[in-house]
């Protein structure tokens, strides 16, 4: 029997990069194929061309044993392929129904049949258990469930093989749950999933097999249950891993930054900070652990000047920073590692040297009467690059040069080098392997061991649960939920990141266990 589909020898060339080289890959009938890699692997490349929004340099690929040409997403729907993109493709003024036919729109005559269109989405959600109203609005309904109706969007065409790219990057635990057995139950049903994530817990409870990928060429193809994530873990790097965080328990100590009943608007003049009040303590880690677009990022950029805020207090070592401007924050004694660091972390023109001492420039010994050292910025920026394990073939070389994860250590390695009494970081790891996660983990526990003050901004649950010794759930802009990090669990982290509350959560599994009994 063929497979589902074979991809032979693709290779894809942009401009000075070749982003897949010569990669084999198969799907299976009834199957859960992990694509593993880290960002910047090639994964969503490959997948990319299946779908038609890519055409191959090279390379052959094969849909039920025939031979087929790929020229764009139409092609790729009348084969019977679908994908699920990172980042949704719906208009929320819109219905559920109204997302889902669109540009398939059943008709009366020349008329929108919109009563046919709401009786096939329900038709087909019940099929798959979505549980889908095709009567919501879109911006009404939670992420969790956008994505379900992306889901149904690629099955309404008809989609046999379904490309779910990175689908639990913006999901609570339960959601992600949710997602698995709604996978499994269209498994069931004869359908062939392509999943691709860098995330090692999902592949182990997803996936039938897992292709790596690493710096575009094909690593290894194993079988779930002949594997472990260490093994994944090596294979996706090249090297042995410690995927566990080692930190001691530790006395925090004072409270050295104080935010209360703090208040901003968005870009679109919207209140997105809506009363967030929390206290980090000298030696202890805090982590914000909250489903992305609930005021992680405003938080941040009030906290580092680079937002002002509407009202509310900020204290920050007994003093009132409330509106100060990013360049007294950081003579405060506070430190950011920002979550983009090409738009907020690195001149991406300058030269590695000149990145090493942003913050800094003005002061001795690299800047004198406005004058710039250019030797000792230098020796200054060697030290660093030595010490934090940044590779590069110079200090000279402009930061555009380095992988991302390179960049994210020239960054931590800046910010830690200031000796901070607060380091804020905002989602550290992000588009990172995991070698240079398990070394930014290392060194933000070194902090907190040295006495200082992590505020931890991560949309990774695993992160915030390995290295926090407290965790503040942020929902819709407020602090809805504060508890310790060595008795967090991940389901009640995800109820109160959905909005829902601990008690009634308990009372509502009391109540299923007395039905039960």
């Amino acid at each position: 029997m063929p497979h589902v589909v074979e991809m032979k020898k693709i290779t894809k060339k942009f401009p000075n990069v070749i982003a897949n080289d010569e990669v084999d890959f198969t799907l299976e009938q009834g199957e859960i194929h992990v694509l593993l890699g880290e960002n910047g692997a090639g994964k969503s490349t490959l997948m990319n061309q299946l779908y038609g929004l890519y055409t191959p340099t090279s390379g052959e690929i094969y849909i039920h044993g025939k031979k087929v040409d790929i020229k764009d997403p139409n092609v790729a729907i009348s084969y019977g392929i679908g994908m699920v993109h990172q980042h949704f493709m719906l208009v929320e003024p819109f219905t559920v129904a109204e997302n889902i036919i669109l540009g398939s729109e059943p008709k009366k005559g020349i008329v929108l049949d919109i009563e046919k269109a709401r009786q096939d989405v329900r038709k087909i959600s019940d099929l798959y258990g979505l549980q889908v109203d095709p009567d919501a609005v879109i911006h009404d309904i939670t992420v969790g469930m956008q994505q379900r109706v992306e889901i149904l969007k690629a099955l309404y065409r008809g989609a046999e093989i379904l490309i779910l790219d990175e689908p639990t990057a913006v999901l609570t635990p339960q959601e992600i749950e949710e997602l698995g057995t709604i996978m499994h139950r269209l498994t069931d049903q004869g359908k062939s999933i392509v999943l691709i994530t860098h995330k090692l817990k999902e592949v182990m409870a997803l996936s039938d097999r897992v292709t790596v990928i690493r710096r575009g060429k094909n690593v290894e193809t194993l079988v779930n249950e002949n594997t472990s994530v260490d093994q994944l873990a090596e294979l996706m790097v090249g090297r042995k891993v410690q995927l566990e965080v080692d930190k001691e328990d530790q006395a925090p100590g004072e409270v050295l930054l104080k935010v209360e009943d703090l208040k901003c608007l968005n870009n679109r003049k919207v209140p997105v900070l809506k009363g967030c009040s929390f206290e980090v303590r000298s030696g202890e880690i805090l982590a914000i652990a909250g489903v992305d677009g609930n005021g992680q990022t405003e938080l941040v950029e009030v906290l580092t000047g680079l937002r002002k805020p509407e009202s509310g207090k900020i204290i920050f070592s007994g003093k009132d920073i409330f509106k100060a401007h990013t360049k007294d924050i950081i003579e405060e004694g506070i430190s950011h590692i920002p979550e983009d660091r090409q738009k907020r972390g690195l001149v991406m023109s300058h030269s590695l040297a000149e990145n090493s001492i942003l913050g800094s420039h003005r002061k001795a010994p690299f800047s004198k009467n406005g004058i710039m050292d250019y030797p000792k910025i230098h020796a200054y920026s060697l030290g660093l690059i030595e010490e934090f394990d940044v590779r590069t073939p110079s200090e000279n070389v402009a930061a555009s040069a380095l992988s991302g994860g390179n960049q994210q250590k020239l960054i931590v390695a800046r910010e830690l080098k200031r000796d901070p009494l607060l380091l804020i970081a905002s989602q550290p790891t992000r588009g990172v392997d995991v070698g240079a996660i398990e070394f930014i983990h290392k060194r933000l526990v070194e902090q907190r061991d040295h006495g200082k003050a992590v505020l931890l901004v991560s949309l990774e649950l695993d992160e915030v649960m390995a290295l926090a010794d407290r965790i503040a759930v942020i929902y819709d802009g407020a602090i809805v939920g504060l508890m310790e990090g060595s008795e967090a669990t991940e389901r009640e982290l995800g109820i109160l990141m959905a909005g829902g509350s601990l008690e009634k959560a308990a009372s509502k599994q009391e109540g299923d266990y007395g039905k039960n009994n």
